[in-house]
């Protein structure tokens, strides 16, 4: 089967990494997620990654924790580090080639983030993965993810989480809640359907960047996105 994406950023959560976990990696999670990204390098799909650090920092509350935002903010970009050099040990484990970029110079560990050479690492078909978020305080992954995707000129940002698609309201605690298979940008605002934040969707719908969210915990299902099969919601 041929792919219907050449070019792919992949945006994961950082709770998705904790697998039944209360906090930190677990590493069957990683195991799974490194198998499925193979497959699809496998049919030639250059992938990006993306990933959140919510399961080792959420920027707390400043009232709560007396940590200023933006110093918040960068405690969870080096979060988002850590889990690019976990996903990166699972996937080269997997005999992926791969490159790990950061906003935030870390030499030792990390390239810094360079645009071309990001670009170019993808054509020589390796798995390119942003760490750091922006780079900037005050914008959350999911912005980082949809500015990543649209600089390197992306088809489509794959958004995995714990569920299958979009819903008309949360399905973990409304049972009569529906799911979209497709809904545009302007639909998803006027619903109010947190897809993303509003400064990463804007982006995207910007830059008419398709958007898929869809459950990544599901083994074979980001193959299925990938060749096209009606999986999870697709927001044009």
């Amino acid at each position: 089967m041929l792919p219907k994406y050449k070019r792919v950023l992949l945006k994961l959560s950082g709770e998705s990494l904790m697998g039944e976990n209360n906090f930190g990696l677990d590493a069957k999670v990683i195991a799974h997620y490194a198998k499925d990204i193979k497959q699809i390098t496998e049919m030639g799909v250059q992938v990006a990654l993306v990933i959140g650090g919510g399961n080792i920092y959420r920027g707390m509350n400043e009232a709560e924790t007396g940590i200023e935002r933006a110093q918040g903010d960068y405690m969870g970009m080096l979060a988002t580090v850590i889990n690019g050099m976990a996903v990166q040990s699972g996937l080269e484990k997997e005999g992926v080639n791969t490159r790990l970029q950061s906003a935030i110079k870390m030499e030792q560990i990390a390239e810094p983030y360079i645009r071309r050479r990001a670009i170019r690492h993808l054509e020589k078909g390796r798995v390119v993965i942003f760490g750091a978020g922006t780079g900037n305080p005050y914008f959350t992954t999911d912005t980082a993810g949809s500015l990543r995707a649209i600089e390197i000129k992306a088809d489509v940002i794959l958004k995995g989480t714990r569920v299958d698609g979009i819903y008309s309201a949360d399905p973990e605690k409304d049972p009569t809640a529906t799911k979209f298979d497709k809904i545009s940008f302007a639909d998803c605002i006027s619903k109010k359907l947190s897809v993303m934040d509003m400064t990463a969707f804007t982006l995207c719908m910007e830059n008419n960047l398709p958007i898929i969210v869809f459950d990544m915990n599901k083994p074979g299902n980001l193959m299925s996105v990938i060749t096209g099969e009606k999986v999870g919601t697709l927001v044009s």
